[in-house]
């Protein structure tokens, strides 16, 4: 790599939440943070935008506290039955996506990280630290940047990941194409009717319906397969009737989708390379819990920069709740048995709110 001294301690690649939370974490550890994203402005993403009593509470402990709406718990829906569990540590916040990156985008830059509208195309390891390739909108090559330290904070298609050589290969360990899922989201400008999180349950697919705003809901469906907005429209209509009569004729936002859901890796660590949040791998956003177990990794790499080992000891600690749970629900969602999980919940709610309260802690 030369003799050139390095642009930065850390460089995070990627400006979502996770890569915010880790570049202000990084910053209040004593450590210069650039951030890096080929996005530009405010970013959105197509998810259920909850954050769940413990990813509140680790937002603010960060030094934001976006507006949004009271969640006060979790409904599972079906036709004729539901199952709800109110938190018993309070509540949580329902936040659009774009209120929480201006808020930690704010927070970071505050707290003295540098940013950098650039895309990686490259990047290679010596003895002294990373060094990184970017190209610009047009493509073009402005240079390169040199860290002690890269974290991959850059999502479900992590470029870092592929780079850093971390991908696990199409297929392998059960990850084939019929298994695939997708998040597709849309906000309808209407009042909020509960301050519950509904997750309405159909043959084929779920619906979470997230208030958060005064006038507006989003509506998060999870579905073997992407679509189109008129898709959406009519797998609203036609998996979940009685919220899609709910919504009636609400004005509609624009469709955002995400996915295939289901990422892993090799490892979280190669190098001085950290993979941290969707990149690091993913299960399903079926129990809600990402921005949670995002954050937690973003603490826990900045704690363990210095020691791959105890980081990816850490991130083991901190996913394998939402890696069991997850896992086991999604199994339970895609058999034959799958009718059956809003009854469940409904004629067992301590073991229901047992769940809930561990996904919110």
């Amino acid at each position: 790599m030369g003799g050139r001294a390095t642009d930065a301690d850390v460089l995070v690649v990627g400006a979502g939440p996770v890569g915010l939370a880790a570049a202000t974490h990084a910053r209040a550890a004593g450590l210069d943070v650039l951030v890096v994203d080929r996005r530009a402005g405010t970013l959105d993403k197509a998810c259920g935008e909850g954050l769940l009593p413990g990813a509140l509470r680790a937002v603010r402990e960060l030094g934001a506290d976006p507006p949004g709406h009271p969640l006060t718990g979790i409904s599972y829906r079906a036709p004729g039955r539901n199952a709800d569990h109110r938190f018993a540590a309070g509540p949580g916040r329902g936040v659009r996506r774009t209120t929480l990156h201006a808020a930690l985008r704010a927070r970071a830059a505050d707290v003295g990280a540098g940013f950098v509208h650039a895309r990686v195309t490259a990047l290679r390891q010596g003895a002294a630290g990373v060094e990184v390739e970017l190209a610009d909108a047009g493509d073009r090559h402005p240079g390169t940047l040199r860290a002690r330290w890269v974290l991959g904070c850059d999502g479900l298609h992590s470029t870092v990941r592929r780079l850093a050589g971390l991908d696990v290969r199409p297929g392998w360990g059960g990850d084939r194409p019929s298994r695939r899922r997708y998040g597709l989201r849309r906000h309808f400008r209407v009042a909020p009717w509960t301050d519950l999180v509904e997750v309405h349950w159909s043959p084929h697919a779920e619906a979470y319906v997230t208030p958060v705003a005064p006038d507006v809901v989003g509506v998060a469906l999870l579905a073997p397969r992407a679509v189109s907005a008129a898709g959406f429209d009519t797998l609203l209509r036609s998996q979940f009737p009685e919220l899609a009569a709910r919504l009636g004729a609400a004005e509609a936002g624009p469709l955002l989708g995400a996915g295939p859901l289901r990422r892993r890796s090799v490892r979280r660590t190669a190098g001085q390379v950290r993979l941290v949040g969707d990149a690091s791998g993913y299960v399903d956003a079926l129990t809600g819990e990402g921005v949670r177990v995002g954050l937690a990794q973003a603490a826990a790499v900045v704690r363990h920069l210095d020691d791959a080992a105890a980081y990816e000891r850490a991130w083991r600690t901190a996913t394998r709740d939402y890696r069991a749970l997850t896992t086991g629900l999604v199994a339970w969602a895609s058999s034959p048995a799958r009718g059956a999980i809003v009854p469940a919940a409904a004629r067992l709610p301590r073991l229901y709110g047992a769940v809930v309260e561990r996904l919110a802690r």
